[in-house]
């Protein structure tokens, strides 16, 4: 924008006594002015460039991490979360809840290699089960894991050999004693790590969020930059859901003491 500006007129020369009088002030306002700028340039930076940010999302709650919020790098390696699948409350119509870990998906990035567990309400019932997905492919269900509501899960992704970006996810049921395991060759951005609970996309459609009641994200941990840390020793953003009238549906809670956990919480 183009901003026209007259110059004052010059003013009347005032009599040396009278310019005398000013000359405290002039330096004062010299001084004044070399401290906001050098608080400007050394100081202002320290005091904006927070650990975390609060983001609201239509269709996740969690948080995510990191190199650097404004510019991040692909430094992620990995991550790995405990949670106990949620009792889903069923409801008339069909209701959606993933909880999952993740690498890549935020900062316009359109990779995401993510893992982790569905609680549905369909058909009346409620619908348990382990899955993975790797964008742009959709999600694939693991049959081989018999997941049900209660059951501890621990779940990881990480880089097992840069040089072929091949990748392992493991998904561990402690409660039956099942593990599931395999690799994939695939090319994330390795922008970011997420805990997240997702309202998920159902036949291209936002779906409707299951009552999932509380789900606690435990022993939450990524490495970024070759330094493996919990969420709170990486730039971080929490992230809350809320509805398309910016309702809040699912809460993020503040992390733990040990910044290495934190609960979602349904919203009625």
């Amino acid at each position: 924008m183009n901003v026209f500006c007259a110059l004052p007129e010059r003013p009347a020369e005032e009599p040396p006594s009278e310019r005398r009088k000013r000359t405290p002030t002039v330096i004062v306002a010299v001084l004044l002015s070399f401290l906001l700028v050098f608080a400007l340039i050394f100081v202002f930076p320290f005091l904006t460039s927070s650990p975390g940010q609060r983001l609201i999302s239509f269709d996740w709650s969690g948080y995510t991490v990191a190199s650097d919020l404004s510019s991040p790098r692909p430094e992620v390696t990995s991550v790995n979360a405990s949670w106990t699948v949620p009792t889903i409350r069923v409801s008339v119509g069909d209701s959606f809840c993933a909880a999952w870990v993740g690498i890549g998906g935020q900062f316009n990035d359109e990779t995401l290699i993510q893992a982790g567990t569905e609680q549905d309400s369909i058909s009346g019932r409620g619908a348990y089960y382990a899955w993975y997905e790797l964008l742009s492919s959709g999600s694939v269900t693991i049959d081989s894991l018999r997941v049900s509501s209660g059951d501890r899960m621990t779940v990881s992704i990480w880089l097992s050999d840069p040089a072929t970006n091949t990748w392992l996810i493991n998904i561990r049921d402690l409660t039956e004693g099942q593990t599931f395991q395999k690799s994939f060759a695939y090319a994330s951005s390795r922008l970011s790590a997420e805990w997240i609970v997702e309202l998920p996309t159902v036949n291209n459609h936002l779906s409707t969020l299951a009552d999932f009641g509380q789900l606690m994200f435990a022993g939450c941990a990524a490495t970024v930059s070759g330094k493996v840390g919990n969420i709170s020793s990486f730039s971080h953003i929490q992230v809350t859901m809320d509805n398309r009238q910016y309702r809040e549906i699912a809460s993020t809670s503040s992390l733990t003491s040990n910044g290495s956990s934190f609960t979602v919480s349904y919203l009625d």
